[in-house]
């Protein structure tokens, strides 16, 4: 049995997320976890809020609440809204946790006695309007590299360069609208990145097997222009950890508090504690410390392309920066953006069609196929409502939805609702078997790999095989001559049931569930052996016919869901 950590790019707190975000990490970081529980293995899958920076501040101050309890309350509709996608997490954590306080203090001071992180004296901009200064996303402006009129003020949106808020052109305060701003000295904490440039050269260097994406951005932020800069990790913000060298106070730092990109990543690793903390686990550590047992443990993680440069560089040199052995990351999954309308989804601009939206009109495992079939892997990726339609119509509708009901409705009108006896398979059945066989060895190969779209596309072929094997064997014209021959053929399509319940779990798990339970089996069990799968429910054994798997989305549907996410988003967030 192996070991699987899965960790998901964790969402900000500022609001309900949207269909970009869903696929960007979570979503496919769940299928991965699934996959891996299906097969036998153990997996810990890990997410949580990440409760702290400017969107936090901003997003709390919009909505006219004290931080504390409006970082509480989205917590609870982000968990609420990840159970109505189905998403498996072990665990869905806080990063204001007491938890991470204590371990991203703890990593600040190994790193400062391991001469990694420099005090500073810099200049950074102040606003008179707001009284304040304006640290990273507080400021908005034009991107020097692109020219993009909203980048903010730690990166650009559009091109994904990493910035500080004194390179934008034309900034101006993101809570005021002000543009009268000017530049103060004050002193910040760096983490010394550039000391470890090599270092992290060479571990990126050695995961050939990673996505392109993944490392091309990665050794972009290494070489370009200067090459790898040292990193700011500490803010003048009210919210969030205080600064401090483990228990130790950080003299010159107490008004300020970490960088939200200093703590989110380690609150990976302060979440397998609060796993423990709340009962739900044992031993954290064997996840995270390779002197504890995570050195058997295969570590995953899914992220949007504007993430990997962090989870790339700045969280490994927090890692490797503090001597400790903990656990680094073995494969990065990262992914392009999916598009809305021609625009990007946007969160803070409440473009798109967001989580607690989609879930209104239609139930999660049609989101679910669309977005994991969908997949930006290769490139960005548009959602359009037409091809929503079509591609949930013809794969869930027509496809695996109309075997499921031609079978069980077939089987109830001549059989009864039991599986039926007699009968031998024959050569279309052998056929069928050496095509399923390398189906779904090819599957698992995508799987393994992290090939969604290709593992999507391999999960319709084999659903797709049982409805040409049922049109072409015909059970209900061979009934008429051979009863044991058309008991023999619904004997296997039932089977046929149970094993895409247990195949497309990880794509669409209530519709597994129904599959399972109007196959009345609880086994679970991955076809190793596709023989004795396919005779797995007994001729005898009851079944019942489910209700329609999958609706199908109608015109006037589509067109009413176009005309209603025209715009941006009305609902409070």
């Amino acid at each position: 049995m192996q070991r699987h950590l899965i960790t998901s790019a964790i969402p900000y707190i500022n609001g309900v997320k949207h269909l970009g975000n869903l696929i960007g990490s979570q979503l496919p970081a769940d299928l991965y976890a699934r996959y891996q529980r299906g097969r036998g293995n153990e997996v810990l899958f890990l997410c949580a809020t990440d409760e702290h920076g400017t969107p936090a501040e901003l997003a709390a101050a919009k909505a006219g609440q004290n931080i504390s309890d409006y970082c509480k309350e989205m917590h609870e509709v982000q968990a609420k809204l990840a159970k109505g996608f189905c998403l498996s997490f072990d665990h869905f954590g806080r990063s204001s946790s007491r938890e991470n306080h204590k371990l991203t203090q703890h990593f600040a001071g190994q790193l400062e006695a391991a001469g990694l992180i420099n005090e500073v004296r810099e200049t950074q901009i102040y606003s008179h309007v707001d009284k304040r200064f304006l640290p990273d996303r507080y400021i908005e402006g034009t991107c020097p590299e692109c020219g993009f009129e909203d980048a903010r003020g730690d990166q650009c949106d559009n091109c994904t360069k990493q910035l500080d808020p004194t390179d934008l052109i034309n900034p101006r305060s993101s809570i005021s609208g002000a543009s009268e701003l000017e530049r103060r000295e004050t002193k910040h904490l760096y983490l010394c990145q550039s000391n470890m440039k090599k270092k992290l050269e060479d571990w990126i260097d050695s995961k050939t097997d990673w996505p392109i994406l993944t490392t091309s951005i990665a050794k972009k932020w290494l070489n370009d222009g200067d090459g790898l800069q040292d990193r700011g990790i500490t803010r003048d913000l009210d919210w969030g950890i205080p600064v401090k060298k483990g228990d130790d106070a950080w003299p010159g730092m107490e008004e300020k508090v970490f960088y939200v990109w200093f703590d989110a990543p380690i609150e990976y690793i302060a979440c397998a504690q609060e796993w423990v903390n709340s009962g739900k686990g044992k031993h954290w550590e064997s996840w995270w410390r390779t002197d504890k047992g995570a050195d058997n443990v295969t570590y995953t993680q899914f992220m949007g392309k504007d993430n990997v440069p962090f989870h790339t560089l700045s969280f490994p040199a927090t890692i490797l920066g503090s001597g400790e052995p903990w656990k680094l990351v073995d494969y990065i999954k990262s992914f392009n953006y999916l598009n809305y309308d021609g625009g990007q989804f946007s969160t803070s601009r409440g473009r798109g069609v967001f989580m607690d939206d989609a879930l209104d009109i239609l139930p999660a495992d049609y989101w679910r196929w669309w977005l994991l079939s969908h997949a930006p892997e290769s490139s960005d990726a548009e959602f359009t409502w037409d091809n929503f339609q079509g591609s949930v119509n013809k794969d869930l509708a027509d496809v695996l939805g109309n075997f499921v009901s031609r079978v069980t409705k077939f089987c109830r009108s001549k059989f009864g609702e039991e599986i039926p006896s007699g009968g031998d398979f024959g050569i279309a059945e052998q056929s069928l078997f050496e095509n399923l066989k390398a189906q779904i060895r090819a599957y698992e190969k995508y799987m393994e790999s992290i090939e969604i779209r290709k593992a999507a596309s391999e999960l319709r072929s084999i659903w797709a095989s049982g409805n040409e094997y049922l049109q072409s064997s015909a059970p209900w014209s061979v009934y008429k001559e051979d009863k044991k021959k058309a008991a023999a053929q619904i004997r296997l399509a039932l089977n046929l049931i149970r094993i895409y319940a247990i195949l497309s779990q990880p794509f669409i798990p209530n519709a597994a569930e129904k599959l399972m339970t109007a196959m009345q089996c609880d086994d679970w069990g991955w076809p190793e052996n596709l023989e004795e799968a396919l005779n797995k429910l007994a001729a005898g054994s009851q079944f019942i016919v489910p209700e329609v798997l999958f609706q199908k989305i109608s015109d006037e549907e589509c067109e009413n869901w176009q005309s209603q996410f025209s715009g941006s988003r009305s609902k409070g967030d």
